[in-house]
């Protein structure tokens, strides 16, 4: 058996900066990868299984639109079937759906790596990366889950050396919105890319750095769910450093210069919105910087 977390993605920057020839939006984006998130199962079986448990299981569809049986049926085509041997995976639903949060997209990249592995698999990260794209944009980030700039539709991913741990709170208000719906609905799609980052990324710069950024996507999330805007009041109440809505919405997101401090705000959000999405957790550093603020 395989297990895998399948770590909830953070946009903390997001420009929309044109609209290519295939449909797809070109954009820059700084992503990290959280410490919470879904998990998922693979093992060997007698003929393909796929069950859902976890709080937001009645939201997946367990048919062939799942993107982690698309992600199995992808990588099976692509080795061949004598290669890829019937499996169960089960999934540990934690995420709210269509939330912005890379979701979907990272339960199928962990059910790529699980599959691999299982199938013991001699694939490239070139090969794996492609299959991934595929299948949807966010794909090649969430193949990565580690702190990264995005570029082009997402396909185009550099991780970022020493990047810090950083305490995060994610609050979504029980709203879907379909990435469709806000692309489609974009007032201007020829926005201006990320400055640089700073040579040396701590939480301090990083929030200077933040300043100058946007998520292009967070003002027409807002019209289309207006309860975006009451998550972004309920974190910086709970008096996040920096909030901003991951994605395409409605999961918004804050940092806090420690995990402890992170912790306290979400049960505070918590108390006075019990039927919100509100979870504490810690990214993801950099492989080479594990540098934590505590």
């Amino acid at each position: 058996m395989d297990a895998r977390l399948a770590p909830a993605k953070i946009n903390l920057a997001l420009h929309v900066t044109g609209r290519r020839a295939d449909g797809y939006h070109s954009i820059e984006s700084l992503a990290v990868f959280t410490r919470f998130g879904d998990r998922i199962e693979a093992q060997a079986a007698d003929e393909d299984r796929f069950s859902v448990t976890g709080r937001f299981a009645g939201l997946v569809p367990t048919d062939e639109t799942n993107l982690i049986l698309k992600a199995r049926d992808a990588l099976r085509h692509h080795v061949g079937p004598k290669n890829a041997p019937a499996v169960a995976i089960s999934l540990e639903k934690n995420l709210p759906v269509a939330s912005g949060i890379g979701g979907g997209s990272s339960d199928a990249a962990a059910a790529l790596r699980a599959l691999a592995s299982i199938w013991r698999l001699d694939i490239d990260e070139a090969e794996l990366t492609r299959i991934g794209f595929s299948l949807g944009a966010d794909l090649p980030m969430c193949l990565k889950a580690q702190p990264l700039l995005a570029q082009g539709a997402g396909e185009t991913v550099s991780t970022v050396a020493k990047f810090p741990v950083l305490g995060l709170v994610m609050v979504n208000p029980g709203v879907t919105v379909a990435t469709a719906d806000v692309f489609r609905s974009l007032a201007r799609r020829d926005n201006e890319a990320l400055p640089p980052l700073p040579k040396l990324v701590d939480f301090h710069s990083l929030l200077g750095w933040l300043e100058a950024t946007r998520n292009d996507l967070e003002a027409t999330a807002e019209t289309i769910a207006p309860l975006i805007g009451k998550a972004r009041a309920s974190l910086l109440r709970a008096d996040a450093a920096f909030a901003r809505m991951s994605g395409s919405g409605a999961t918004h997101s804050c940092l806090f210069e420690t995990g402890n401090v992170a912790k306290p705000a979400a049960a505070s959000i918590r108390l006075r919105h019990p039927d919100w999405f509100v979870a504490a957790t810690r990214s993801m550093a950099s492989e080479a910087h594990e540098v934590e603020y505590a």
